[in-house]
């Protein structure tokens, strides 16, 4: 039972989600769409340069408002309506009000593709586009809507209205005196007051949500971090993925192994001789001056493949020389295809002549 118990808590210990995550499971989870990011970070950026671009390209726009409405009420009101001039009017209006709303187009498409880039960079996938039927589970969708993440989200939001709500108080109640007095300005001048006050509340508003983003992007990268991390399990059979099975690998090797025997020992019959240890080395070669520049190496092993080695032999008719310090020699400096070491040149060359002798060669 102890033993029981001491395997159930390893097994436990090694299902915990505790290790960093292995560079392939941020890929994969890249691949996903699962980033770290925060959606404040874009959204805040593009509230703060669109107001600071009412700042820096405030007479572009004053020139278009003022040739817009100076068009409609000196020249479109007073004008007859045809079917003829219907649609000139509507292309002026809609290229003037284009021309208008160019730059925060632009500052939005830069600002929102810049924003995001930064946070995670260049990332194009279609994987959260994707439907998947567990998101209708509704008892997922509760589990979402009570979560940490929600109640964080949540908490979020009452700091986001609450500190607008204190910067909109405090402005306002800076300049109250020059709000009471606006009534007695002229209609520039009202209108030069007014733009002001905004653009100065949306910058400071802008850049206000722009620090809470980037405090929300270290939250949720943190989260983002836990979210991906693994346990010692999922390491493990990561390894076996990529790597494969060690077990399956070795039996493949060993099939590999036991293959590569064969073939060599197909080879032994095909030797001029075999020279051995006698007993712990064997050592097949083949010399044919017609095709070879020296004595080749068809098989070579020690203890139980050097026997056999010797049995095919035998069992062929192949002569099986007994020569202790060349048999080790051949077997650690020579490779199986090769041909001999050139300073075993005079040792072999006297053995094979031997052998021919023999052979009546």
């Amino acid at each position: 039972m102890r033993h029981y118990r001491l395997k159930l808590d390893l097994q436990l210990f090694n299902q915990e989600k505790t290790e960093k995550a292995t560079p392939k499971k941020r890929q994969d989870s890249r691949k996903k769409g699962q980033v770290a990011k925060s959606s404040d970070l874009p959204g805040a950026f593009i509230l703060m340069f669109a107001f600071a671009s009412f700042l820096m390209l405030g007479g572009y726009y004053k020139s278009n408002i003022s040739n817009l409405f100076g068009g409609l009420f000196e020249n479109w009101l007073t004008m007859e309506l045809t079917t003829a001039n219907v649609m000139d009017l509507f292309l002026g209006i809609t290229k003037q009000v284009l021309l208008m709303l160019l730059p925060i187009f632009a500052i939005v498409m830069v600002i929102g593709i810049l924003g995001n880039v930064i946070q995670f960079g260049f990332l194009l996938t279609g994987e959260p586009l994707k439907l998947k039927l567990n998101k209708l589970n509704p008892i997922e969708g509760f589990k979402r809507i009570f979560s940490v993440r929600s109640l964080v989200e949540f908490f979020k939001s009452i700091l986001k209205v609450s500190i607008i709500g204190i910067l909109v108080y405090s402005t306002i109640t800076s300049e109250w005196d020059k709000l009471l007095s606006l009534s007695m300005q002229p209609l520039e001048r009202i209108f030069s007051f007014t733009a002001g006050l905004t653009i100065k509340l949306g910058i400071q508003i802008g850049a206000v949500l722009a620090v809470l983003a980037f405090l929300d992007f270290l939250y949720q990268k943190y989260e983002h971090e836990k979210s991906i991390k693994m346990s010692k399990q999922d390491i493990k059979d990561e390894y076996k993925k990529s790597e494969g099975d060690p077990l399956i690998k070795g039996r493949i090797k060993e099939r590999q192994r036991k293959m590569a025997l064969q073939r060599m020992m197909q080879d032994v019959p095909k030797a001029d001789v075999v020279i051995t240890n006698p007993t712990h080395f064997a050592i097949a070669l083949k010399y044919d001056a017609s095709n070879m520049e020296a004595p080749t190496i068809l098989a070579k092993g020690m203890d139980h493949v050097a026997l056999r080695i010797k049995e095919i032999a035998k069992e062929n008719g192949v002569i099986t020389m007994e020569n202790k310090p060349l048999a080790r020699a051949l077997y650690e400096q020579g490779e199986i295809g090769d041909v001999i070491p050139a300073d075993l040149f005079q040792a072999v060359a006297e053995v094979l002549a031997y052998v021919y002798k023999m052979k009546g060669r």
